[in-house]
């Protein structure tokens, strides 16, 4: 991890501040996939929802890795993050995880029991700004940016995942980090 001021890129994650109260932001970390003039988007890494893929995918039979919520956009399409660098199609988003590719290859191996969890996650919906609207967001202390890892995104547990990296990032977030997720209750 650099030091100095962290500006959104791709690859890199937001940590919603106390003042996201709806309810796909309270308390998410989101993984930008991309960041560039037309504006940006990434999927929510934190909040599993309780389905399988084999539940919205009926051709994944067998393959019960849970499925996330990616976000306020296009909640009817599945879209996934993994660490397979031969799956035809697939955008690098960090040093060794991808965003996308050819679902039939991902079916496949999860057909011939190849795939595993630890290397895919699934999620309904992404999240996307429109340009300049993220920019606006994190003035507005709606967000905190930091680097992240494939292991991170991976495999750190989702329940977890909020509170840790506000801790990691010194006292002025661990305020954020140890208040009640309900304020009225502060």
């Amino acid at each position: 991890m650099t030091s100095g001021i962290v500006r959104p890129k791709q690859g890199i994650i937001l940590i919603s501040g106390p003042v996201l109260s709806d309810y796909y932001f309270r308390r998410s970390v989101v993984l930008l996939a991309e960041h560039n003039e037309d504006g940006t988007f990434g999927v929510i890494i934190n909040k599993p929802i309780q389905t399988m893929v084999s539940e919205v995918m009926t051709d994944f039979t067998g393959f019960d890795a849970p499925v996330y919520l990616g976000g306020p956009v296009k909640t009817d399409s599945i879209f996934f993050i993994h660490t397979m660098p031969d799956i035809t199609g697939s955008m690098q988003i960090l040093e060794g995880l991808f965003w996308g590719g050819d679902i039939q290859t991902v079916r496949e191996l999860a057909l011939l029991g190849k795939l595993r969890e630890d290397v895919i996650r699934f999620f309904v919906g992404y999240s996307g700004w429109h340009p300049r609207q993220l920019d606006r967001e994190i003035s507005q202390n709606s967000w905190v940016l930091s680097h992240t890892t494939v292991n991170e995104v991976i495999t750190t547990d989702p329940e977890k995942m909020w509170r840790d990296h506000l801790m990691s990032m010194g006292k002025e977030y661990a305020i954020w980090a140890n208040s009640p997720a309900d304020p009225a209750m502060n």
